[in-house]
């Protein structure tokens, strides 16, 4: 009597060749998530930290419409003058360092780029890598890394741009409670600064980090909501600068 043989690769087997890796699927020690399916553990998580990056940015734009309110009101603001019998208003602007202000603005669209191909490189590897495994395939150069660097490089850049437009202010006589427009002025600019510290703390978690270094799963998610969050400050950025220009 013939007996039915599977033709299933026996565990084990010889004739059994490499299995094809899974994108995003636990390359360069990524693994071990026990979830059994790289791809979607990947996607799972990417989901809930792109929640979050909305919820953080939602709060964002509410403070600085906030401040901006507040900014709008405070400029129409004013003391009524009852012997001219008009409304004298007290605001005094300040007058902006545009270039240093245009220089810094360059130097954080520079590092927007510089990260979005930092993002882009390492969905490649996390797909790219695994590949490397395969007996015979050249294995590829990680950038991913260096284009981080760069990022942060660059970050540091924009925030000593930062401090030193606010030395120059000084040196004109603006400080934080030397008139309305001064004060507003160092909010917008403070806060910015302070929002795209804590970004740039991230970003140099993703650099220094064992986990994201060594982990291409880890490298990817961070760099694709720290790409994301840096691109929306960059965009706070502009709106900020056109309202500078309100104020000057």
């Amino acid at each position: 009597m013939l007996s039915h043989s599977s033709n299933r690769p026996v565990p084990g087997g010889g004739n059994r060749g490499p299995a094809p890796p899974e994108a995003f699927g636990g390359g360069g020690g990524g693994g071990g998530r026990g979830d059994g399916d790289g791809v979607h553990g990947f996607r799972q998580q990417l989901q809930r930290y792109r929640l979050g990056l909305l919820f953080t940015i939602a709060s964002i734009v509410m403070l600085f419409i906030s401040f901006t309110t507040l900014f709008v009101a405070r400029r129409g603001a004013g003391k009524f003058d009852p012997l001219t019998g008009a409304f004298q208003s007290d605001w005094t602007p300040v007058s902006l360092p545009m270039k240093i202000l245009l220089i810094n603005t360059a130097v954080l669209l520079v590092s927007c780029i510089l990260i979005e191909i930092a993002r882009r490189a390492a969905r490649l590897e996390a797909i790219l890598v695994p590949m490397s495994r395969i007996p015979g395939v050249r294995a590829i150069r990680q950038t991913s890394m260096l284009w981080m660097w760069a990022t942060a490089l660059s970050g540091f850049g924009f925030l000593f741009g930062q401090y030193h437009l606010w030395q120059q202010l000084h040196l004109q006589g603006a400080f934080l409670n030397s008139s309305p427009a001064s004060t507003f002025f160092f909010l917008l600019t403070g806060t910015h600064a302070l929002h795209l510290t804590a970004g740039l703390m991230v970003l140099l978690y993703a650099c220094l980090a064992a986990g994201p270094r060594l982990s291409i799963d880890r490298r990817c998610i961070t760099l694709e909501i720290t790409a994301w969050y840096w691109h929306f400050m960059g965009v706070m950025w502009v709106y900020v600068m056109l309202v500078l220009k309100l104020m000057d």
